[in-house]
């Protein structure tokens, strides 16, 4: 039953724009259970991954139907006062060449920010989405999504995820590859199934090599061919359930539906009532990549959830906002582990680095109103690139801020959305050299006056922070930031004072002498001027008495 909604209740929207259909979700969001509840759910067959067959686009038939059913997605949710809506495009979007230009036409006409998820992170948004309507337990479970463009397989348990793939491999794209007979002839059918074995081949080994001698996962189902099967199987039961989630299904049941769908034309599954005409179109291949892959597995069983990426995007919006209760709290570290993670593939040096993030996020506290006007989402972005600032070494030295750029661009940074990894990329790209130009790729693919702004604010930070570590050991200990003013009172300028480290038994501050620190950080004076129009200058300590 929904939970009755009470005066902190906070409405948010979550549209998930998939290959086949976009999905509308409007939740209730209860801060003090931690919870939400579903106040209305929508979906509409929109076909994007019906795409041009000579050049790949989003074809202009698919993209009208996409923004009648998103523009009446937009007002359907700010009629129920929703304070945002979180929205994410998958698989079609993400391949099609005029796949951007598609998002930045939603967000000039329909006032639409979309992220474009990575295949890996539409499957930690799934598995998000499953973990909010099911108990885990103590046993791992086997999530599969099977889209119209991509089919996600994750293994995970209630504390982390332990497999996040994605394969091209959908019911639309199938039934566009392989669809101009229907039924499929017995050989066709064959072939589809070894085609089918060979795109999950490898995210079926990561899943075996990641499970644990004797660990028996439980198979889960989300999505609509899931949801189908399970609605076919449902309506033969004696008696059938109210709802489907958490309805089981064999692997012989699965058997045998697919064996009496392989063989009906087009019409007889139509006529099915448990399937809508456009489900019936692509339900084979979807069934098959089921099949097939359960078999692969040797999974007994499928659970299905009627949780996927929109509730995880509901998740993922209370995650970010501090709204989760102690069960979902290990997944709030989901980028600081991300982070961490891509830091050490290209051998940063983490000591150092969290020094420059240190004095980075005490310039940032210190210099509000001064070097930035941030309301604090900059903040972590600010962190994860002074952590990821030095990896473009690892390919070369010289110019390297140009291959960090280039490195976490093309990283995966899970629990970032698409605009904020590249915001991350360009902070990091900026904390040396030249300032932002216009010419600059690093810089044309940040969307936005806001976001450009924030990213050159945190670069800015970040080239202060940077220009301290000059040595392997630890000698800048804190800090000072101070306003210069005019007589007049307005603010010319800033004074930045360098304080010793203690020194190295802990006893008080060290004997460092800290010129080096103060001249490298004077040679950022240009970068303050032309940025912010303050004057930068780093005095000397004063004299001890």
């Amino acid at each position: 039953m929904p939970q009755a909604p009470n005066a902190a209740t906070r409405r948010v929207a979550a549209i998930d724009i998939g290959t086949n259909s976009i999905h509308l979700l409007i939740a209730a969001v209860d801060p003090e259970l931690s919870s939400f509840s579903v106040v209305l759910a929508e979906k509409a067959t929109t076909r994007l991954g019906e795409r041009d067959p000579q050049t790949g686009n989003l074809s202009p038939e698919s993209i009208e139907r996409a923004f009648q059913t998103l523009r009446h997605c937009a007002e359907l949710a700010k009629s129920h006062g929703v304070e945002q809506i979180v929205t994410a495009a998958t698989s079609a979007v993400r391949e099609a060449p005029n796949g951007r230009d598609f998002l930045v036409s939603l967000q000039e006409n329909l006032g639409l920010e979309v992220d474009l998820v990575s295949g890996p992170e539409e499957a930690r948004l799934i598995y998000l989405g499953v973990l909010s309507g099911m108990s885990f337990g103590e046993q791992p479970h086997l999530i599969i999504d099977i889209g119209g463009g991509s089919t996600e397989l994750i293994l995970a348990d209630g504390r982390d995820e332990r497999v996040l793939s994605s394969t091209r491999i959908g019911a639309v794209r199938l039934h566009r590859d392989f669809g101009q007979e229907d039924p499929l002839p017995a050989d066709r059918r064959s072939f589809l199934i070894a085609y089918i074995q060979g795109a999950i081949d490898p995210a079926v080994a990561q899943v075996k090599a990641a499970l644990q001698p004797g660990e028996r996962p439980l198979m889960v189902g989300t999505s609509g061919t899931a949801m189908a099967l399970a609605a076919l199987a449902a309506a033969e039961d004696p008696r059938p359930p109210l709802k489907l989630q958490g309805y089981r299904l064999s692997k012989e049941r699965i058997d045998q539906l697919v064996s009496r769908l392989v063989t009906m034309t087009p019409a007889q599954r139509k006529a099915l009532p448990a399937l809508n005409e456009r489900r019936a179109e692509i339900i084979v291949p979807g069934a098959l990549i089921l099949q097939t892959t359960m078999a692969m597995l040797q999974a007994p069983e499928l659970v299905v959830c009627d949780r996927a990426l929109r509730e995880g995007l509901i998740v993922d919006w209370m995650l970010r906002n501090q709204l989760l209760s102690d069960r979902f709290a290990f997944q709030s570290t989901i980028r600081e582990r991300t982070v961490r993670h891509l830091a050490q593939g290209f051998g940063v040096d983490l000591q150092r680095a969290e020094r420059v993030a240190a004095h980075a996020l005490s310039l940032y506290g210190q210099t509000r109103d001064l070097l930035h006007d941030d309301n604090g989402e900059g903040r972590q972005l600010l962190w994860a690139a002074a952590l990821l600032h030095t990896c473009g070494q690892h390919i070369n030295v010289n110019a390297y801020h140009k291959h960090t750029w280039y490195l976490i661009r093309h990283g995966e940074l899970l629990g970032y959305t698409e605009s904020e990894h590249l915001m991350v990329a360009a902070i990091a790209r900026y904390h040396r050299r030249g300032l932002p130009k216009k010419r600059h790729e690093s810089w044309q693919v940040i969307d936005g006056r806001q976001n450009r702004r924030t990213v050159a604010s945190m670069a800015l930070l970040l080239r202060l922070a940077a220009s301290l570590d000059r040595r392997p050991a630890t000698v800048v200990g804190s800090i000072d930031v101070r306003q210069i003013k005019h007589v007049s009172g307005e603010v010319k300028g800033l004074e930045i004072q360098l304080l010793p480290a203690a020194d190295p038994e802990g006893h008080g501050p060290g004997g460092t002498d800290l010129s080096l620190e103060r001249w490298s950080l004077q040679l950022c004076a240009g970068a303050v001027l032309e940025a912010s129009g303050l004057v930068l200058s780093v005095p000397e300590p004063a004299a001890q008495p």
